[in-house]
């Protein structure tokens, strides 16, 4: 069996990359589209630059939409706490780089401390 070939809004990875980014947003949907269309700021050019420089980029722009330019790169965003490594895949276009960086974690919880319930308070602390 074939590999499906990827394609985003019926067009091909190589066509893509040819496009430039007011061109990429016509195809993105409505909120994305406004963002690009009303350019980018300048966190977000400077983004851009470094990510055509290198290949590991650190970066706290969460906002930032996924363009093809960042295809097979990694990039280091913020979470709040550390720097989380993603990997830039075709699926991930025209999604925000936050999304692929969770703020918030799974709570593990243990054993219940001394004196959260009336039992525990009548156990000696030593």
């Amino acid at each position: 069996m074939a590999k499906k070939e990827f394609r985003f809004y019926g067009k091909t990875l190589e066509e893509l990359k040819k496009m430039s980014i007011t061109e990429f947003a016509q195809i993105l949907p409505a909120r994305q589209k406004r963002s690009l269309l009303r350019g980018l700021p300048d966190e977000h050019k400077k983004l851009l630059k470094k990510i055509e420089k290198k290949n590991n980029v650190k970066t706290h722009c969460r906002d930032m939409i996924v363009v093809p330019m960042m295809l097979n790169k990694t990039i280091r965003i913020h979470n709040g706490k550390e720097f989380v490594a993603v990997q830039i895949m075709p699926e991930m276009l025209g999604h925000y780089l936050g999304e692929f960086a969770m703020t918030r974690k799974k709570v593990g919880h243990s054993a219940p401390g001394v004196g959260a319930t009336r039992s525990s308070a009548a156990i000696s602390v030593r």
